[in-house]
């Protein structure tokens, strides 16, 4: 019995000692790798990271991202992975059954066991990174991911996929799978229109420019502070510089020494839903596919929560079948979604293209069909310019309305393979010298050298023009000696295209109003205002003020659609009666003099730019600090784009999207470029770069970006290895 108490003694302390030792081992691998990387910070906190291999600078940037902003790299994780609830509690049940209708862990796990020997490398690299950073800064609490495993890269692996999940509606899915109908909360306060998603990519060709270099304008419109600006370099030819989304191991728009990439919005129908027929046999249900009868999969999906007494699970039944998951129930009709779900190739994709030095390179990470529905705007050293429209594209019976759901019992309907990239819209070298592009359609992308929509199937793009491409053709044709200064007093040019069309028909409409008519003496000094105005935007501009008050006001009156979206000839088309678009004007100087004092007000006192805490979503204070922005919102056809509003508790507009990094490139012998990020590139309240590039983002004065070593010199805050 001694014997027998001394040999379980043993193995408890084993047992016990097991954990530690792994640490050990762990702590001191982390420190090896870490010894493999330098981190230069420079005089505006972005990180210039180095590692010998590949692998080492992935482990060094991330570290740099938890170091900058920790929280968001989990929340980014714990959104990709359906965990959120996990730290949100249970109003984030529904986000996360959407998406773990599509993210399986098990499957991300396969994903990694097959991935190449190179890819594995960067995703063990990457979870060490972040292990190490927890492990060097125990003070950090994460909120619910404690440990990050190599797969769970793969859950976050390119940029489109987040957006095209997000298209299921969860108050739709919540009444599908949650047992009842769900009330709809009415918005509460005054609010413009939705804000416009996306993004303006701009390349120029050498032809077009003074030096003779392409030129590259990389232009996302996201939320703010939701990507950090760094650099990632290596001994194995790693060098790309630009925007990294926060968790992600890849630079997902900016350049390398020899080519730059940006990533717009489309509007390609990459998504499709198909209205499934249903019986219930017993216990089971079962779908008809022409004249089968097929047993839909029925699959178990647990969302732990977090409640105030500790974590709590909520189980669901999900059904699935050849077309993807059930997402609602449509006049009876259950409805299912596919979409483009590779994360391993989206992640080999994304990564790949930062090492593309030229547009051969460039164009084989494209023939992977890794990045669903974004557009890519290419420029490079050697002097190409390109566009490729969308990225993953299924062949489709064009005898369909894509746009609706379509019978999935047809068999007729189900999804043929990726259409080529040759078989899509695609430029290479437009003869005009400039190509763009503002979320809108592709067939003005390069003006009279565009593609033509007659020449590719209908669901390649649904969209239309846009304010903001109509913009961005004013501004680039008939030009043949753009700088990089020029380019980027382009990307913030004033004019505003759509109050250029809506505007005259509402002055016509007090011009035509009968004297009788109490709204004509009552609103001359407005239109007197808005005859004169050359349609531009400023800080002291009071005609913008009136015009975004009015504009917002008459969208509500007529229940429009964002504008940005629409085409010159919707404008005039859906602007309401004479009498309408002189009643919003009414009620906009109202609301402008009950909120300000006057409807004489600057636009600049109304339009704001505020960050007061580290929070993803924040809290704005009139009585608080802000900065006056004078650009607005995208859905006016503005390119530099503000998506504000005023918030509970504030009369002034806050921002919260839009232009977040916005750089430009010049490539020549050696790449120059020059940027800006929305705030700053920390999101630590007490760091001197929280809010140090506040001033210059509202301004558009982008700074110089130290792309060299040399360049660095007098302008570095510290150099360091991970965790010292």
């Amino acid at each position: 019995m001694k014997k027998l108490a001394v040999i379980l003694a043993a193995a408890t302390l084993a047992g016990s000692l097991a954990p530690q030792l792994s640490s050990a081992q762990e702590a001191a691998r982390w420190k090896q790798e870490a010894r493999n990387v330098t981190i230069t910070r420079d005089d505006w906190g972005i990180a210039h990271v180095h590692g010998k291999t590949d692998a080492d600078a992935v482990f060094g940037m991330i570290y740099a991202q938890a170091e900058d902003d920790f929280n968001r790299v989990e929340t980014n994780y714990l959104n990709s992975m359906g965990r959120l609830a996990e730290a949100e509690g249970e109003s984030a049940i529904y986000q996360d059954l959407r998406q773990k209708l599509f993210i399986d862990p098990d499957s991300l796990k396969q994903d990694y066991a097959t991935s190449p020997a190179w890819l594995k490398k960067l995703m063990n690299a990457w979870a060490d990174g972040l292990n190490y950073y927890m492990y060097t800064h125990p003070d950090v609490k994460p909120r619910a991911i404690k440990r990050y495993e190599p797969w769970m890269a793969l859950s976050f692996s390119e940029g489109s996929i987040g957006g095209d999940i997000e298209r299921v509606n969860l108050r739709q899915l919540q009444a599908f799978y949650g047992g009842g109908p769900v009330t709809i909360e009415p918005a509460s306060g005054v609010l413009p229109p939705p804000e416009p998603g996306g993004s303006n990519g701009i390349a120029i060709a050498p032809s077009n420019t003074i030096n003779h270099h392409a030129l590259l304008l990389i232009n996302p419109h996201t939320s703010f502070f939701f990507r950090s600006e760094l650099q990632m370099t290596s001994d194995e030819g790693l060098n790309a510089y630009g925007a990294v989304t926060w968790g992600q191991f890849f630079v997902y728009q900016g350049f390398n020494t020899r080519v730059g990439w940006m990533h717009t919005s489309s509007a390609v129908n990459a998504v499709s839903e198909f209205l499934e027929t249903v019986e219930k046999k017993g216990d089971r249900f079962y779908y008809k596919y022409g004249s089968e009868e097929r047993p839909m999969i029925a699959k178990t999906i647990t969302v732990p929560y977090k409640t105030a007494s500790g974590m709590a699970n909520k189980t669901f039944t999900t059904y699935y079948t050849m077309h993807g998951p059930v997402i609602r129930n449509t006049d009876g009709r259950w409805v299912t979604i596919e979409l483009m779900n590779r994360p391993q190739i989206a992640l080999i994709q994304s990564y790949m293209r930062t090492k593309a030095l030229n547009y051969k390179e460039y164009e084989k990470t494209m023939e992977l069909h890794g990045n669903s529905s974004n557009n890519t705007i290419y420029a490079d050293a050697d002097g190409n310019i390109a566009y490729w429209h969308a990225n993953y594209i299924a062949r489709r019976d064009t005898s369909f309305d894509w746009t609706h759901p379509v019978d999935g019992s047809n068999p007729k309907t189900v999804w043929g393979p990726v259409l080529s990239v040759a078989e899509t819209p695609h430029l290479l070298n437009p003869r005009n010298g400039w190509l763009y592009n503002s979320n809108n359609w592709p067939w003005s992308a390069a003006g009279a050298y565009s593609p033509r929509q007659k020449d590719f199937p209908s669901y390649v793009d649904v969209g239309e023009e846009s304010a903001r491409g109509l913009h961005a053709i004013r501004v680039l044709t008939d030009r043949k000696n753009f700088t990089m200064e020029s380019l980027r007093a382009a990307a913030y040019d004033s004019y505003l295209p759509a109050f250029a069309i809506m505007i005259p028909p509402l002055v016509k409409a007090w011009d035509d109003a009968p004297s009788s008519n109490p709204l004509k003496a009552r609103l001359a000094d407005q239109i007197a205002v808005l005859r004169k105005w050359d349609y531009r935007w400023g800080v002291s501009s009071i005609p913008t003020s009136l015009a975004v008050f009015w504009g917002s006001e008459l969208g509500r009156m007529v229940n429009r659609r964002a504008t940005a979206g629409m085409s010159p000839e919707k404008y005039s088309a859906n602007e309401g009666t004479p009498q309408q678009q002189l009643e919003a004007l009414a009620a906009a100087s109202d609301k402008l003099s009950a909120d300000f004092g006057t409807w004489k007000t600057p636009w600049g006192t109304i339009n704001r730019y505020q960050r007061n805490n580290g929070d993803i979503v924040q809290k704005f204070d009139d009585a608080k600090p802000s900065i006056p922005v004078g650009f607005t919102s995208s859905l006016w056809g503005s390119l530099a784009s503000f998506g504000a509003h005023a918030y509970p508790g504030t009369k002034k507009w806050y921002g919260t999207s839009g232009n977040s990094f916005v750089a430009v490139v010049e490539f020549g012998d050696s790449v120059r470029a020059i940027a800006i990020t929305a705030g700053g590139e920390s999101g630590h309240p007490s760091s001197p770069h929280f809010n140090d590039e506040a001033q210059r983002y509202s301004t558009g004065n982008l700074r110089t970006v130290y792309y060299y070593p040399s360049q660095l010199k007098g302008h570095t805050e510290r150099e360091y290895h991970p965790g010292s």
